[in-house]
C-alpha cells in the first residue's frame, strides 16, 4: 500500500544574488510584480492575481553563470536553470528588458527567442508563443540600444514632470530659494 502524496503547490522560484533586493528590483520593473516580503538579503514577488513567484537570496560569495556553457567545464558555474516569459511583441520585450538593466547575449540560438542577461548575470529569455518559424524578429543590437534610450529618456522626463520645481515647493518663485542657496 502507498503513501498518498502530499499536496505540493510551488510558491516560488529562488535566485541567488551578490545583493538580493538590488534584483528583485530589476525584476519588480521587469515584471510589474510587487514585493510581498522583504527581509535583508531575501526578497520576494507576487504577479498580480496570483501564482507563483520569484524571490531572491543574497548568496555570497556569488559568481554569475557562463552561458553558453563551453564545450568543457574548467570549473566554471554553470547555468542550472533559466526563466523564460513569453511577451506579446518581441522587439518591444527586449527593449523594455535592456531598459531595465537586461544585456542581450552575444549568441542567440534561435530565430523566435531572445536571450538576455539579468544585472547578476543571470541567463533568461523573451520569446513570442505564434512566432511564424524561420522569420527572423528584426531585432538589431543597434534597434536595441536605440529603443532602450527612447524608454530610459521617457521615464526621465516622466519623473521631472512628476517632481515640483525647487521653487514651487518653496513657495517662491526666486531661483534658488528653499535650495539653501542665498536668494
Amino acid at each position: 500500500m502507498s503513501t498518498p502524496r502530499p499536496s505540493l503547490t510551488l510558491s516560488s522560484t529562488v535566485i541567488d544574488a551578490p545583493d538580493a533586493a538590488r534584483l528583485a528590483d530589476f525584476y519588480r520593473r521587469l515584471l510589474g510584480w510587487e514585493p510581498v516580503q522583504e527581509e535583508p538579503d531575501w526578497v520576494k514577488l507576487l504577479p498580480p492575481g496570483g501564482g507563483s513567484g520569484l524571490s531572491f537570496q543574497t548568496a555570497k560569495p556569488y559568481e554569475p553563470p557562463v552561458w553558453p556553457a563551453p564545450v568543457t567545464s574548467s570549473g566554471e558555474q554553470l547555468m542550472m536553470l533559466h526563466l523564460d516569459f513569453e511577451v506579446t511583441d518581441l522587439e518591444a520585450g527586449v527593449a523594455h528588458a535592456v531598459a531595465e538593466g537586461a544585456t542581450p547575449a552575444e549568441f542567440q540560438p534561435q530565430r523566435d527567442v531572445r536571450v538576455l542577461f539579468d544585472p547578476a548575470g543571470h541567463p533568461f529569455c523573451l520569446f513570442v508563443r505564434d512566432q511564424v518559424p524561420g522569420e527572423e524578429p528584426p531585432i538589431s543590437p543597434e534597434w536595441v540600444a536605440e529603443q532602450a534610450r527612447d524608454i530610459r529618456t521617457q521615464d526621465t522626463l516622466a519623473a521631472e514632470a512628476a517632481t515640483p520645481d525647487r521653487r514651487e515647493a518653496a513657495g517662491t518663485g526666486e531661483p534658488g530659494a528653499g535650495e539653501g542657496v542665498p536668494a
